[in-house]
């Protein structure tokens, strides 16, 4: 990918304007269009076919997260990055159940806001240190629970011991770079294995790898 594509959506004109004062000096990175409220992101999306939206949560018409929920379903090949104020676990939950890719707060600093773009554009995961701690606290409490619930689930899915060497680093937001270097395997090995995992559970982001890993007791 030569040029990143950009859409922006967010209802305040000021922030829209900030974002693309920002990235205009950016190699490889575009603002071709901009939207403000989730309606007309959807429009504009559906004209440009962007390579990555830019998305704020709270916009007018409709919802950051149900406009990444339609993105997730109706255009598979477009990235979502989550750029929001708010850091609630209620709004990391319900992105990444929706599908977003990436989950940033507006206070972040502008190389890790460019790190992002390129990361989730590139077809990675992005989630800054704050989320990350709440997207793991999700995943060990509902694994908790499970445990005081005294329920023993079997693994139905018949993993493997490097699948499940693969989950739990996985569950760490460790990238796939990481991952080869932690188990000393190429990265294309990597991806291979988290693609058989995602595909073996039946899942299609991270949310619904940790509630299915927390379901089953599938890291220990």
């Amino acid at each position: 990918m030569d040029i990143i594509n950009v859409i922006l959506a967010d209802d305040h004109v000021l922030v829209r304007d900030g974002i693309k004062a920002l990235l205009e000096d950016q190699q490889g990175i575009k603002v071709i269009d901009e939207a403000s409220n989730g309606k007309e992101a959807l429009e504009v999306i559906k004209k440009n076919k962007p390579h990555l939206l830019i998305v704020d949560i709270r916009m007018p018409e409709m919802n950051g997260i149900e406009v990444v929920r339609e993105i997730n379903k109706n255009y598979k090949d477009i990235k979502t990055l989550v750029l929001s104020m708010h850091d609630s676990e209620e709004y990391v939950v319900q992105s990444i159940q929706a599908g977003a890719d990436g989950y940033l707060l507006k206070g972040a600093s502008k190389e890790e806001f460019i790190k992002a773009i390129h990361t989730v554009a590139s077809g990675g995961k992005y989630f800054s240190g704050d989320i990350s701690s709440i997207i793991m606290n999700n995943f060990v409490n509902g694994n908790q629970k499970t445990k005081q619930n005294n329920e023993t689930v079997e693994d139905p899915f018949n993993l493997t011991k490097r699948e499940k060497q693969i989950l739990k680093l996985v569950l760490q937001l460790k990238n796939n770079k990481d991952i080869a270097e932690e188990l000393e395997i190429s990265r294309r090995t990597a991806e291979v294995h988290r693609f058989n995992l995602m595909k073996k559970l039946d899942v299609k982001n991270l949310m619904e790898l940790s509630n299915k890993a927390s379901e089953y007791q599938l890291v220990k």
